[in-house]
């Protein structure tokens, strides 16, 4: 059988209109804050960046794991600060995370996948498995499944299978947001698809435009619309017009845009007339029409059922627009917090129809504008409070329905403290350094025990992200240039803070940030982990409800070290390392090798108050609740690892453990949206009980990670609190001459609770 008809209503409408507020100028909520000119931030940026280099989210080199392709450790690269090229392990390793989703490797997954199955399916049902995951938010399943249909495809010789299940990973990766891939399974598809137009061309058309319209590029995405609507079929159409509508309002050309949505009056009815509605309120903008626009937002606005607050939010949000444009900027700023509102009641639930209005996870959109606004009126405070609101927002827009139904949503989130709560949890010497990325600026605030100062940062998300990715990338192939790099981001982030001497920072980083090595970066007088003990938290609420658990802990190690999984797999320094920090504690249990299974880490990790993990780690960028730390299995010898997922973790119940060590590869790296946190492993542990983290964020070396963590152990043992038992750690690496290069000392973060200490 073939795919149901219902996939002509899957595809995204990822083209709704967003306009950015004016950028403001630096000033502060409670006392003066100086930013560096607009002009002098741009042309660093532009000093950072180098042409040609990926970004951050595809930062591909391991040396304790990779994306299913785990690598044997080796020795520290040779002379790295010098620039030497990392080990071939290394290198390896960044060459098979590149091709982690090419047709070859997910091929091979494909068949991996089907030899497990014990029940064998129709070609075609995995196609449809694909659309059903992807409308749940499962994409790393629904690729899976398109996985195996590839497979299928090729052994019956079957062409129109084939190119139907390059149009499912074009779908999977375009929700995913990975427009890369998507882009190519696309093209793919429409290459093998010729002989189906309905089911093949339009829909890829349609996400080829889609992807050129998240790109900011409006004319490739009218063209690829176009070509979709030549294909589409009746109940298709009206899909495809209302992203050429967009489309058009995107390119300057009101006119067109009428004529085309004046073809869209059929939808009224159907579950795309609210998406119409606010479709025309944004074609009235155009048009400079704000009043009549006022009305068809307002119109928009459902009065009651189940997606009365979803509706809700878009219809405030573009009256939000409208009331600008109209130079109502208090009645602007009423309406884009009552969207915000409106937020906080939407079910935490997949919804595949935000892909098609264009929507999904743009309720960060919201927060945006309406921080950008606050801000312009010089009301940091507040601004930074909906900062928070949106961190929280972001998670659990992402969890979803994914979970067990017993996961609790205000146990997920936490609970978004006051300023004043905040203020009153930090100790003289302590700062919250907090950043939230807007399109066109960044804003930042110093949260301190004596008060807030608001700052805006004239640099664009998109800058940052690119040279966030090129400070990494010279960090992790061993560059000399990431000196010079730490040194213009210092100064771009840090220096306009001003911040106190040796004051303990606790930073909140946001989008891109969440790759960046804060100690680092450099100025003058050093490193900013030499000037200053530094911290991580997901959101500001968070830091302070984790820094309120019990401080003081028994001396109490469980330790997981190198799983027999196979020859591949073997990591002999992770073992050491782990023997090597037991004797640190007063009481210290060890699994090594065949002993660390799933099943030991569930039945001994809950009885530790510190659990320590050295082995294989793979951050799944698609799908962060896939993320998964590589365990033996029960069964030897072993026909390969039992992973213990992110989104297994959420079911642990961890409540006396303190602190989670994840001695591994990019343990910290999950899926990075706009606006939100990391979705990995971090917020699966803080759920399931832990209050502090130290985590990798790129591939660790074996001679540094095992002093770091015998200096880092160490130092916590004799009562040093986590925050400076850390830093102790990082200095001493880096006063080894063989690891003064970053890539040595700086992989590490500690994130939660920085005043955690152990009982000596």
């Amino acid at each position: 059988m073939k795919p149901i008809e219902r996939v002509d209503i899957v595809f995204a409408l990822m083209t709704a209109l967003m306009l950015s507020a004016p950028a403001a100028q630096a000033q502060a909520a409670t006392n003066s804050g100086c930013a560096p000119g607009a002009a002098s931030m741009q042309l660093a940026l532009n000093d950072l960046h180098e042409p040609g280099m990926p970004l951050a989210q595809n930062d591909a080199s391991a040396e304790r794991g990779a994306r299913n392709a785990p690598v044997t450790k080796e020795t520290h690269p040779t002379d790295a600060a010098q620039g030497t090229p990392l080990t071939p392990a290394a290198r390896d390793a960044e060459a098979r995370v590149r091709d982690a989703e090419t047709i070859a490797t997910l091929s091979r997954e494909g068949q991996l996948l089907l030899a497990r199955d014990q029940v064998k399916l129709d070609g075609y049902a995995y196609c449809s498995m694909s659309v059903a995951a992807a409308e749940r938010g499962d994409f790393r399943e629904s690729i899976e499944a398109a996985s195996r249909a590839l497979v299928v495809a090729k052994e019956t010789d079957n062409a129109d299978l084939g190119a139907l299940s390059r149009r499912d990973l074009a779908i999977a990766y375009s929700y995913a947001g990975d427009l890369g891939d998507a882009e190519r399974y696309a093209k793919e598809a429409i290459a093998a698809g010729a002989k189906n137009p309905q089911q093949v061309l339009a829909p890829a058309h349609k996400v080829l435009g889609d992807i050129a319209a998240r790109r900011g590029d409006a004319a490739a995405a009218l063209s690829e619309y176009r070509a979709a609507l030549e294909a589409a079929s009746p109940r298709y159409r009206p899909l495809v017009l209302l992203s050429i509508t967009n489309a058009q309002i995107a390119s300057g050309d009101p006119a067109g845009a009428r004529a085309t949505f004046e073809q869209t009056k059929d939808v009224d009815g159907t579950l795309l007339a609210p998406l119409r509605k606010r479709i025309e309120g944004n074609l009235l903008l155009a048009e400079n029409q704000p009043g009549q626009a006022l009305a068809a937002f307002s119109a928009s606005a459902t009065k009651g059922g189940s997606d009365a607050s979803y509706d809700n939010l878009w219809a405030h949000e573009g009256m939000g627009r409208a009331y600008l444009a109209l130079g109502k900027r208090k009645e602007a700023r009423d309406a884009w917090l009552a969207a915000l509102d409106d937020s906080e009641s939407i079910r935490a639930r997949f919804r595949s129809d935000e892909f098609k209005t264009g929507l999904f996870s743009d309720t960060q959109t919201v927060f945006e504008e309406t921080i950008a606004l606050v801000v312009e009126d010089g009301d940091y405070p507040l601004a930074w409070t909906l900062s928070e609101r949106s961190r929280s927002r972001a998670l659990l827009d992402v969890v979803r329905n994914r979970l067990d139904k017993n996961v609790d949503a205000t146990q997920l989130n936490g609970r978004t403290l006051s300023l004043a709560d905040v203020r009153a949890t930090l100790a003289p010497g302590e700062a919250i350094v907090e950043y939230h990325s807007l399109p066109d600026r960044m804003i930042a605030w110093v949260v301190r025990a004596d008060g807030i100062t608001g700052f805006t940062l004239p640099i664009k998300r998109h800058d940052m992200t690119l040279a966030v990715s090129d400070f990494r990338n010279a960090i992790i192939r061993g560059k000399p240039q990431a000196i010079t790099y730490g040194s213009k981001l210092d100064a771009l982030l840090i220096e306009p803070l001003g911040l106190r001497a040796d004051e303990r920072l606790i930073i909140v980083p946001n989008g891109a940030l969440h790759y960046m090595p804060f100690q680092a970066l450099k100025n003058a007088q050093g490193f900013l982990i030499q000037r200053h003990a530094i911290s991580l938290a997901p959101s500001a609420s968070v830091a302070v409800q984790l820094v309120r658990r019990q401080q003081h802990i028994a001396s109490n190690l469980v330790a997981f070290g190198n799983p027999r999984i196979g020859p591949e797999y073997e990591l002999p320094s992770a073992e050491a390392e782990v023997r090597a920090i037991g004797p640190l504690f007063s009481k210290s249990e060890t699994f090594l090798r065949s002993d660390a299974t799933r099943r030991t880490f569930d039945d001994n990790a809950p009885a530790g108050r510190i659990v320590h993990v050295a082995t294989h780690a793979q951050a799944d960028t698609i799908d962060p609740l896939h993320s998964r730390v590589l365990l033996a299995p029960s069964a030897q010898p072993a026909d390969g690892p039992d992973p213990l997922l992110a989104a297994d973790i959420y079911n642990l119940k961890l409540d006396t453990v303190a602190l989670v060590t994840l001695s591994a590869c990019e343990t910290a790296l999950g899926r990075v949206g706009r606006g939100d946190e990391i979705m990995g492993f971090t917020r699966a542990f803080f759920y399931a009980g832990a209050s502090t983290l130290l985590v990798s964020m790129w591939p660790v070396a074996d001679e540094s990670t095992e002093l770091t963590m015998r200096t880092f152990y160490g130092s916590l043992t004799k009562g040093e609190q986590a925050i400076d038992a850390l830093r102790d750690a990082q200095l001493a690496v880096l006063a080894n001459s063989r690891f003064a290069h970053p890539f040595y000392w700086a992989p590490f973060d500690l994130m939660g609770n920085w005043r955690l200490s152990v009982a000596r």
